[in-house]
């Protein structure tokens, strides 16, 4: 039998957090995950991180996963892939299956950092193939490089929802609607509204009839749901499509806590059943930690930082930290964590119907249930603003954490101040120089670069631009609105790509003044 100092069981962001912290402390540390590599979902998510810089904001997810890989490396942490554990037993000791062998190993103390897995939503036809969760569907793009499909419906309006819809635009899939029985869009509206913007349309207070089909999914009749989310007759829709991806949430993996012992509880909050836990994450088992989605899920940043929190109580517990020095860098941890559940997506929030923003502007109703602002509401956001020669537009309107737009700004155009999720500001009149940092920094593809007095009777708009193939300068297209509604005839300008932007093309379109401040996508014709 192995002993270690800590047995971590999943290599996940939370997971390799708690060993990287840990073993920087001087603690032996082995890592366990079933997986052939290392990383758990980060490696699926191709998109920008929010928050500032100490929470890695506008690094993509397998960029910070390639990022702890290295730190745990570097720290001297063992991590062993492939490698299941079965069981937890008495005196800390797990049976790990590997390469079909069981082996036993024995821990001072454990950190359960398993994560969660996907929800499913019965319907008629849900077992058919060409149905998949949204996990599934980032799997095959994002790791394997395979189309999930050439039609897809989502079901669910969540972040997950919201960000795989754009990876499957971005993977050339036509997703045809954005489905969920919920009256609100669930998710962060600057996702909503990226994908809003391409075109697909949004339905709200829906959900799935049945999936139609013999051997694999061929189409999907979905209807309105009333107040008891029950179809109401004669509002089916009809969809031809050969794949329903579904992300409808996540369930904690917690079972190995349960064979340990550990008080649990049904917190529907935290997504159904979850250890009891301290704010340092041990559980009423001494010793024995949980960590990231495990124990209630939240954003990949947040699940880091609790990771660091319970290795940092891991290393105290056993006598490889001194007490001030616990308590230094547990505040710390807890003022970056407390930054992160601030807004109007605070854990606190859920499910609520925020009318206002933190600065008292009236939350866009249309972006809740269609996905864009309408015209008439973007005005009223500070970052939305009409001025002379070339300045930033940033239609970011909701209390989210994140504020790399302010750092990206060598003119101090933008600004949010010492509260992440301030709602960003801008100068007016701004010295912009028409860089595009601010532009390829955003998480949310929400900022903009207009310039109305581009040519006499013309403006240029520059927008975020992640598709290929690429267009070039002379492309003839269409501009599209908040809504994804053709308004105008475009011409591409240029298409600035640089190291700096992180694979965000900045794309200039020109169109007709008029549009300005409407004209948010370009499809070429």
């Amino acid at each position: 039998m192995e002993r270690y100092n800590l047995i971590v069981v999943g290599a996940g962001p939370a997971g390799l957090s708690a060993a990287i912290e840990a073993a920087g402390r001087g603690m032996s540390v082995i890592v366990f995950d079933e997986n052939h590599r290392p990383g758990g979902q980060l490696f699926k998510q191709i998109h920008k991180f929010f928050g500032s810089k100490e929470h890695k904001a506008k690094i993509r997810g397998f960029k910070i996963g390639e990022q702890l890989l290295k730190e745990a490396s570097d720290a001297g942490v063992k991590v062993q892939l492939d490698s299941t554990v079965t069981g937890m037993y008495l005196n800390n000791e797990v049976t790990v299956n590997h390469d079909g062998q069981i082996c036993h190993y024995r821990g001072d103390s454990i950190i359960i950092a398993t994560g969660a897995s996907e929800n499913m939503v019965p319907f008629d036809g849900w077992t058919l193939p060409g149905v998949i969760g949204a996990g599934a569907a980032q799997t095959m793009m994002n790791l394997h490089g395979v189309k999930p499909g050439s039609k897809v419906l989502m079901l669910g309006s969540g972040n997950v929802g919201l960000v795989v819809s754009f990876q499957l635009l971005q993977a050339g899939c036509e997703v045809v609607a954005l489905v969920d029985a919920a009256p609100r869009i669930g998710g962060y509206g600057v996702h909503a509204a990226k994908v809003a913007r391409t075109g697909v349309p949004f339905y709200l207070s829906h959900t799935i009839k049945k999936a139609e089909g013999t051997d694999c999914v061929t189409g999907v009749v979905i209807g309105q749901v009333d107040e008891h989310f029950k179809i109401i007759p004669g509002t089916e829709k009809h969809f031809d499509v050969d794949t329903i991806c579904v992300a409808v949430g996540l369930s904690p993996m917690s079972q190995l806590l349960k064979m340990a012992g550990v008080k649990m509880e049904d917190n529907p909050r935290r997504g159904g059943q979850v250890p009891i836990v301290d704010e340092y994450g041990e559980t009423s088992v001494p010793c024995i930690f949980a960590a990231g989605d495990v124990s209630g899920i939240e954003e990949a940043s947040s699940a880091m930082i609790k990771g660091r929190m319970a290795g940092l109580r891991a290393a105290f517990r056993l006598g490889y930290t001194d007490e001030d020095s616990m308590k230094k860098s547990e505040s710390d941890f807890a003022a970056d964590l407390d930054s992160l559940r601030q807004g109007m997506f605070a854990p606190g929030n859920k499910g609520k119907l925020i009318e206002k923003t933190d600065e008292g502007i009236p939350v866009s109703m249309n972006l809740l249930t269609k996905g864009f602002v309408a015209a008439d509401e973007i005005g009223r956001f500070p970052g939305v603003t009409v001025q002379k020669g070339i300045h930033p537009v940033i239609e970011c309107t909701q209390n989210i954490p994140c504020n790399p737009c302010q750092d990206a700004c060598a003119k101090h155009c933008i600004k949010i101040g010492s509260c992440i999720t301030a709602l960003p500001q801008v100068e007016n009149p701004s010295p912009c120089t028409g860089c595009g940092l601010c532009v390829a920094s955003c998480s949310g593809q929400a900022i903009f670069l207009v310039n109305e007095s581009f040519e006499s009777g013309f403006a240029s708009v520059t927008l975020p631009y992640e598709f290929l193939p690429l267009p070039v300068a002379g492309d003839k297209g269409t501009a599209l609105d908040r809504s994804g509604k053709p308004v105008c005839d475009a011409e591409v300008v240029s298409v600035r790509t640089s190291p700096a932007f992180d694979h965000t093309n900045l794309l200039t379109m020109k169109v007709p003044v008029d549009y300005a401040m409407s004209a948010r996508f370009f499809k070429k014709n």
